[in-house]
Formats: structure tokens, sequence, C-alpha cells
């Protein structure tokens, strides 16, 4: 049995969603951390384009297989797979005095919206699993 598309596609892409968002958080939380260090430039996680790319035209590449006991993945999921952003720095434009680039008032409302895309991500992950458990337990 393939075990491509055993969930379909929304599953996968809401679950790699969350992962780089959570790793999206991790930089603005950095960010905001050394919003008092010298010469600190902040970085953001840079994903959506690629993540549409993925799902719309077949994305890159395949992902590297870790350890030889892993499933290799086809199709969407590895396209989806392969999507892991890029970190790219993100200097204010007028930086402080001591050349620290942090906008903390910037990094606090990215963490907002970082933070509400990740939890509608988990609502609709966990919506999807709802669904396939009422279809597995015969729709009572």
């Amino acid at each position: 049995m393939p075990i491509d598309g055993i969930f379909g596609t929304t599953i996968d892409l809401l679950g790699k969603n969350i992962d780089l968002r959570a790793k999206s958080q991790n930089l603005i939380s950095s960010n905001i951390a050394n919003a008092e260090t010298p010469n600190y430039i902040p970085k953001s996680l840079d994903f959506e384009q690629e993540l549409q790319g993925a799902v719309k035209n077949g994305g890159i590449g395949t992902p590297a297989i870790t350890n030889p006991r892993h499933l290799p993945l086809k199709g969407a999921a590895a396209r989806l797979q392969s999507v892991t952003g890029h970190v790219i720095e993100t200097p204010a434009k007028t930086p402080g005095a001591d050349g620290n680039g942090v906008e903390l008032e910037n990094e606090m409302g990215k963490l907002l919206q970082n933070q509400i895309m990740f939890n509608a991500s988990v609502q609709m992950l966990s919506k999807k699993f709802g669904d396939l458990t009422t279809a597995i337990k015969g729709g009572n």
C-alpha cells in the first residue's frame, strides 16, 4: 500500500506550515531578546513563497534521507518536506546609536501575527484529524 497521499496534501501542508512557523517564532523571539545587543541585526524566516511553490508547481528537489530506515517520500509530501525557508537579515531602516537594528514594536507585531497563523494552522489540522476520526468510527 503506498504511503504517499494517505492523508492528502492538506495535512502535509498544515504540518509543514506549523513546523516553519515554530522556527519563525524562535527567530522573532531571538530578535526581541537581543533588542539591547549592540550591532545586532534581526533575522526572519522567509518561507511562504517557497511553500506556495511546492504546492502549486512541484517545488524543488527531494528531501534528504537522514536514516536508511526512513521511508522515501514521493509526490506532494516530498515537495513539501523539501521546504526549509531561508533565514534573512531584516535590519531596521534607522538603527539605534549602538548599531542595533531591532525595532521592538515591529518584532512584537510579527510575533503576534506569526502566533495567530500558527494557532490557525493547529486548529485546521486538529479539525482534519477530527474528521478522520469520525470517518474511522463510522460517522458517530
